[in-house]
């Protein structure tokens, strides 16, 4: 019995940050700020309750080493906005350093100015469309919805509503987001995990795919080179078009506030339109950064819809032709074609 209680006593000690000996290191939150913007200056130290000697600290930020001794002084510069980490790592001795972490959150530097615009025209819109993604392709729309069992993506005249041709998706996936790339489309879906890639010509199945990364599906855009990804958090994730790897993401800010659920994308003139779920706005986001430069508040469009069953804004698509913008929602039953202030 004894040595059952003195092995449990040994365990207790091995587990532990310290038995018998000085309390641990740790990073001094108490200057810390709620939050920081690059330009800002920060000013951490190293706390060391047992006064015990130390040797040497060596301060890293992201893996990054950016500074040495017990006091850490360092401007921030060009950090991906988000939660990045600070860790110190304290010499006192022994062979190991001690590490010793905290984190700071980077916030975007301006506020988003508000962007005004004017409706050009309005259109029908299948009032039973559950719209996840709209875009233009050789100048025809092309339109895709959710929920399981009546998922589709269909191409059609947007202004007279006739279909030209609709591809219907197996009932056991949600669909969500869709962008044309290469002569292919894209489709997402929800929590499915899975994509899809027919040809854009033809319209027949050409690849099934898995995300790479434990995340949903919901907004699709791209550029010359990438796709652009959401995933109902704060990130828009770029994607390798051939390979289907999501490649790095970036965090979307509006000034201090993080939008935690960018959905439908729309890339246009260098910037990327996101839509915010839950909200009748739009976000004017740089790609590089996440930063929202701009918002496009479309709530008196909501008041003109006569659909009882109207949801949330989600279609955004450009039309390079016309150089304007087509907005509509789920079930709604109007696409607005709308064009930006200079």
């Amino acid at each position: 019995m004894k040595t059952s209680k003195l092995f449990a006593f040994t365990s207790l000690c091995l587990l532990a940050v310290s038995c018998g000996k000085d309390d641990p290191f740790a990073i001094d939150e108490s200057n810390l700020q709620a939050y920081y913007k690059n330009g800002d200056k920060l000013s951490l130290a190293v706390a060391n309750p047992g006064a015990r000697e130390i040797d040497s600290v060596a301060w890293f930020l992201d893996g990054k080493r950016v500074a040495a001794g017990e006091k850490l002084a360092v401007t921030l510069v060009d950090l991906p906005l988000g939660y990045r980490e600070v860790t110190a790592k304290v010499y006192a001795g022994d062979v190991k350093p001690e590490e010793t972490s905290s984190r700071v959150e980077i916030v975007a530097s301006t506020e988003p100015a508000p962007l005004s615009y004017t409706v050009v025209n309005t259109y029908p819109h299948d009032v039973e469309a559950f719209t996840e993604g709209l875009e233009f392709y050789r100048d025809t729309l092309i339109e895709s919805t959710g929920q399981k069992g009546k998922s589709w993506i269909r191409k059609y005249d947007y202004k007279t509503g006739k279909v030209f041709r609709q591809q219907d998706v197996s009932g056991e996936y949600f669909g969500e987001g869709i962008t044309v790339f290469g002569g292919k489309i894209y489709q997402l879906t929800w929590q499915e995990k899975t994509g899809f890639i027919y040809n854009a010509d033809t319209w027949k199945l050409e690849k099934k795919f898995t995300y790479d990364q434990n995340i949903e599906g919901w907004g699709m855009t791209h550029n010359d080179t990438h796709i652009f990804q959401s995933d109902g958090t704060e990130k828009i994730w770029k994607v390798d078009p051939a390979t289907q790897k999501h490649l790095s993401f970036v965090n979307v800010y509006a000034g201090t506030r993080k939008i935690k659920a960018v959905n439908e994308l729309e890339y246009a003139n260098g910037k990327i339109y996101g839509n915010v779920w839950q909200k009748d706005l739009v976000a004017v986001i740089d790609p590089a950064t996440g930063v929202v430069e701009k918002v496009l508040d479309f709530s008196k469009l909501r008041k003109e819809l006569k659909s009882s069953t109207a949801e949330v804004l989600n279609g955004i698509a450009y039309n390079p032709k016309t150089k304007t913008f087509f907005i509509t929602g789920k079930n709604w039953d109007k696409l607005f074609e709308i064009r930006l202030a200079e």
